[in-house]
């Protein structure tokens, strides 16, 4: 009679533990349980963190999950404010040299980047100011050619790309600028004006999901890839969506939250990722928020989400994304 191995061509093994990273479809027999084990996929989830000092929407984050940077944005008033994230508390930084809300960031904890945003709600609505931030305090550098906000950011603190925005009425800005980190210089302009899109990548290769856009003013499914010199139109997302968390990389990028309107106070919980190619939708998260912050320079597989509005109250929560894994899971017979 021929046994397991004259079939398959090897024996399952016998271990007293799970394996450390199992494989899809991979068996084991584990002696301690007495049963017969395989990798099975285990659902994306999301895990509660630490709240931050301070509860605020519309800011810019940078960093990963294990070393998070918050700054800006809008708590009870316009803020200035900057957080560090270890992986379990938030810590109070020093504080931008501007305070401003619906700014662009991006870039790591000892390396971000803040670019444009509002700086004053009547007399001065949008900003060209560009700030960097070394782990422990922010200098002013070179302006943004285009002053704006609701832009979005991806990539480095030394090649950092600021996609779309808003200039004020009618202002559905298209434009598109990379930071060398001294000076920003005029990229190719977006097919589709718009702002609040969810951003991600790098400036050679960068993406933009959804957002506000010309002419009327609607919330967007409309994705766009960049080369480093041009954008071009790519697979829609599944839904509209506006005012997201984002990060990842072009081929590997993740979208939660925000609108997907009309009206933009239309909020959702969902989460999309993008493969390069196609989206996919996974793990909502835990609430429907619009205009959190977000870790951009997590991987897709572990993130971060921090702060925004529900629409009211503003929140102070962190939560951190795990991405689909394997896991051992029981053999059952039928």
């Amino acid at each position: 009679m021929a046994d397991y191995k004259g079939i398959k061509g090897f024996n399952i093994q016998t271990v007293s533990s799970e394996p450390a990273n199992p494989v899809l479809g991979q068996m084991w027999y584990n002696s301690t349980l007495g049963k017969l084990r395989v990798g099975k996929t285990q659902a994306a989830s999301w895990a509660s963190g630490g709240n931050m000092t301070t509860a605020r929407e519309a800011l810019a984050g940078a960093g990963t999950q294990t070393a998070a940077l918050a700054f800006g944005g809008l708590a009870t008033a316009f803020t200035a404010d900057s957080e560090e994230y270890d992986g379990s508390t938030w810590t109070e930084g020093n504080n931008l040299n501007t305070a401003r809300t619906q700014l662009g960031g991006t870039g790591t904890q000892t390396a971000a980047l803040a670019a444009g945003g509002h700086i004053h709600p009547v007399n001065e609505p949008t900003s060209a100011i560009s700030e960097e931030y070394n782990g422990t305090s922010w200098t002013e550098g070179n302006d943004l050619n285009t002053a704006r906000y609701a832009l979005r950011e991806c990539g480095t603190q030394t090649a950092g790309l600021a996609v779309g925005g808003h200039y004020g009425p009618p202002g559905y800005s298209d434009s598109t600028e990379a930071y060398d980190g001294t000076t920003w210089t005029e990229g190719g302009a977006l097919g589709t004006a718009r702002y609040v899109t969810g951003g991600f990548g790098t400036q050679t290769a960068g993406a933009a999901a959804g957002g506000v856009g010309a002419p009327s003013g609607a919330v967007l499914a409309v994705m766009e890839e960049y080369d480093g010199s041009s954008w071009s139109e790519v697979t829609n997302a599944p839904r509209n969506t506006s005012g997201a968390a984002s990060w990842g990389t072009q081929t590997a990028g993740l979208v939660v939250t925000g609108s997907d309107g009309p009206p933009q106070n239309q909020l959702t919980a969902e989460a999309m990722t993008y493969d390069g190619t196609n989206w996919s939708t996974t793990t909502d998260y835990p609430a429907s928020l619009r205009v959190p912050g977000a870790g951009m320079a997590a991987p897709a597989t572990v993130g971060i989400v921090f702060g925004g509005g529900l629409p009211s109250p503003l929140v102070a929560t962190t939560n951190e994304y795990s991405g689909p894994s394997v896991v051992g899971g029981s053999v059952t017979t039928s």
